[in-house]
């Protein structure tokens, strides 16, 4: 799973968000790395939808303009949790990791 398709779902964990509250999640989230571009989160979205992954959930007017929500379903809490998992195992293997004692080289020419 790319980040910020990660970030994308991590965002959905809590609530029904619109497209914008997405994007301002997911940078809060990734503490900046991931600034998805409104065309890049739609596509995301109409991707994770085929998927299974997310389901809009309902519409309103702001301003003259449809705000659609989303919301994570049980088989994108299940992916966004497995990715998670193996992102934490992943980390483990450097975190969890016993440094070996380094041998001082020799000096040039001493050897």
């Amino acid at each position: 799973m790319r980040e910020p398709t990660y970030f994308i779902l991590a965002s959905l964990q809590d609530e029904p968000l619109h497209g914008y509250a997405i994007i301002t999640r997911a940078d809060e989230l990734s503490r900046g790395r991931v600034r998805l571009a409104t065309g890049t989160l739609y596509a995301a979205l109409d991707r994770l939808a085929g998927e299974g992954y997310v389901t809009s959930t309902h519409e309103e007017i702001v301003n003259g303009r449809v705000r659609r929500y989303y919301r994570l379903t049980p088989e994108g809490a299940a992916a966004l949790r497995s990715e998670a998992e193996a992102m934490a195992a992943a980390a483990r293997v450097v975190t969890d990791r016993t440094p070996r004692s380094v041998k001082p080289r020799p000096a040039a020419g001493l050897a």
